[in-house]
């Protein structure tokens, strides 16, 4: 009895503490952006805010392009995503329910993409976007956000798709449904932690990215929200209650994104992940 109560103890109290280490710099940065500036370059630290003030939040959001770039952010990484999303759909069922020529060569050329890291294209991408002349615009950035998430969101529906019995679509299609009726009436409704699981790791890939929009969209009102952050401080000098105003402003759609979708998209990724 003693060795399973000590069994179930010492893993939570680690969990804990780890949860702890990872939550504290999250807790941190948005404390400090409703602290008074007196409290943040105080030389004793205040671990709470019992004074907060939401001047920092105002001055964030009336700084220069935020929310011209804010707009910029949520078209580009939703339509990244929903491009990805259609696209790895129609691929998954695909690799998964027919067999043509090819297809291992597919699944490992999606396989490679995704280990592929995108910071060494990044010289590769601006030559082809600049002899395009689309420097400093939306649509290469939509394009290739796209492209980014396109490997990991089709791996992870093929194994979800997968997942589902063939036998549920050939009676469907007994009963009268074509095979595009038989998807879309059968096998779509099944797939929905799978598609927030994607669309998670596909709206974070997005949403974050720098290197590609540094180097792509020198207008100031071009960029995307990200390299609006990593210009703050400069124009702000060491108002380092405004920056991590800014910072939790960034923050804000993933944390409310992912409590809307943890549980599905938890259970999505580890179906993706074993099956197929």
């Amino acid at each position: 009895m003693k060795r399973s109560l000590a069994g179930r103890i010492w893993p939570n109290a680690t969990a804990i503490v780890l949860a702890l280490g990872f939550a504290f710099p999250v807790y941190w940065m948005f404390s400090t952006a409703f602290k008074p500036t007196r409290d943040i370059i105080t030389e004793d630290p205040v671990w709470f805010p019992f004074h907060g003030t939401a001047e920092h939040f105002v001055t964030a959001v009336n700084a220069p392009h935020f929310w011209t770039l804010a707009g910029n952010s949520v078209l580009v990484t939703v339509l990244a995503v929903g491009l990805s999303l259609v696209i790895a759909l129609c691929g998954a069922f695909a690799l998964t329910r027919m067999r043509f020529k090819g297809r291992k060569g597919i699944l490992l050329t999606f396989m490679i993409a995704q280990m592929a890291p995108w910071e060494v294209m990044v010289i590769s991408v601006y030559l082809i976007v600049r002899d395009a002349d689309l420097l400093n615009s939306l649509v290469p950035l939509t394009c290739f956000y796209m492209l980014m998430v396109l490997p990991f969101t089709l791996l992870t529906l093929r194994g979800y798709v997968a997942a589902v019995p063939k036998e549920l679509e050939e009676s469907a299609m007994v009963d009268g449904c074509s095979r595009r009726q038989a998807f879309l009436k059968v096998v779509f409704p099944l797939l929905a932690p799978g598609l927030m699981a994607t669309s998670l790791f596909g709206f974070i890939t997005a949403w974050n990215e720098f290197p590609l929009v540094l180097v792509l969209n020198k207008e100031p009102a071009m960029g995307t929200l990200p390299l609006w952050l990593s210009q703050f401080q400069s124009q702000f000098g060491d108002d380092w209650g405004a920056t991590m105003a800014a910072a939790s402003i960034f923050a804000v759609p993933i944390l409310v994104l992912f409590l809307f979708l943890q549980r599905k998209a938890v259970g999505g990724l580890t179906s993706g992940a074993v099956k197929g």
